[in-house]
């Protein structure tokens, strides 16, 4: 069995005369438009129609989308935006960035997405917003999240970058608060050949403002009119035109991966007393970007796994207040135990649609042969 690595270098080996044909087309175009033309705007037409949302905003990248959000809400100086402890540096970066102060909050210790009663704990008066955030193959709980941001009127943003295609209740991850971002980097769900990612809202008003700031404030009609501070925060043409490609066969995609997901989670189950736990099972609220255990004994899981031809990965090695960049913002005396349980314990698997059946199969022999005990 050849290596499996955790990272595949090959998700558009099939698609290699696609990208091809698309930067010659876009390249030959008699308008030369590389930037926000008419591609980007059927990009944004079609995940509009794809999520039932009023208004989706292409741009530069996942976190782009977070300070676009932030801005178009006004949230800035003085202001204070609860979020979870444990998770990628965006969370905490895109409210810096914007002037405000990110108040760290403890995650559940299996599912690893924040707890609505750290969350309304943390809520002061100066809260402007929460922004829970879906953790690897698993939603937060978002109609808990709405009810908690409508009782003490604060702003509801949801992180859904890693849950596109996710649904909780009926209604797609992305949709829960206020706005939702995508992230389209490769190996998201709905990854790309570049960097890109999209704010997808029911307002129409941030929806507006977000498209300005994008664009270094301009309102698309008006050239080298700046009606606000923005961003260089535009949607490349050729990943409009590829993505509008690669949408019609999101939702197999999406299938296949909930497949693999559902295997490891029956073979998985059983390992309890052997230190090593899997995500909760079902379908409901799960979003299969990354498909992460919990073991006891991390480190030496990933060494056998590695030993077996099998890669994985460690996401966020330490809680975000613990990192440099953050902890100027924690507040003294306060722990987030699960959230460094859970840095010191998870390890993702490969969790990619084109895993054949036997490859899958090969990862989950590796992971229960792996010997239990202290």
């Amino acid at each position: 069995m050849p290596r499996l690595p955790f990272f595949p270098p090959d998700l558009f080996d099939g698609e290699r005369d696609v990208v091809l044909e698309t930067v010659r087309r876009v390249g030959l175009a008699d308008d030369q438009r590389f930037i926000l033309g008419e591609r980007t705007a059927a990009f944004e037409e079609a995940l509009r129609v794809n999520t039932g949302a009023a208004d989706v905003v292409a741009c530069g990248s996942g976190t782009a989308a977070l300070m676009l959000v932030l801005r178009a809400m006004d949230i800035g100086p003085g202001d204070e935006v609860v979020v979870p402890a444990f998770g990628c540096a965006p969370l905490a970066a895109s409210v810096v960035n914007v002037g405000a102060v990110p108040v760290f909050v403890d995650v559940h210790p299996w599912t690893m997405v924040v707890e609505p009663y750290e969350v309304e704990a943390a809520i002061t008066a100066r809260t402007a917003a929460i922004m829970p955030a879906h953790m690897f193959s698993v939603m937060a709980d978002m109609p808990t999240m709405r009810e908690l941001a409508r009782r003490h009127d604060v702003r509801l943003i949801e992180d859904s970058a890693v849950a596109q295609g996710g649904v909780l209740r009926g209604l797609q991850a992305g949709r829960w608060g206020e706005a939702g971002v995508f992230s389209f980097v490769q190996v998201k769900t709905f990854g790309s050949i570049g960097e890109g990612g999209a704010v997808v809202t029911d307002d129409p008003e941030i929806g507006r403002l977000a498209r300005m700031l994008r664009n270094h404030g301009q309102d698309g009609k008006n050239r080298f009119v700046h009606h606000l501070v923005g961003y260089n925060s535009r949607f490349d043409e050729i990943m409009a035109d590829f993505q509008l490609h690669r949408l019609p066969g999101l939702a197999a995609r999406l299938a296949r991966r909930a497949e693999i997901a559902d295997y490891y989670t029956e073979r998985f189950a059983a390992l309890g007393d052997r230190g090593v736990q899997a995500p909760p099972p079902g379908r409901e609220g799960r979003c299969f970007y990354v498909y992460s255990l919990l073991a006891d004994r991390r480190d030496e899981l990933k060494r056998h796994l590695a030993s077996r031809g099998v890669g994985s990965h460690v996401y966020y090695p330490a809680p975000l207040p613990a990192q440099p960049a953050f902890a100027p913002y924690a507040r003294p005396g306060q722990y987030w135990p699960h959230a460094e349980l859970a840095c010191a314990r998870t390890l993702a698997l490969p969790l990619y649609p084109h895993l054949t059946d036997a490859q899958v199969e090969h990862i989950a022999d590796a992971v229960c042969d792996f010997p239990g005990g202290p």
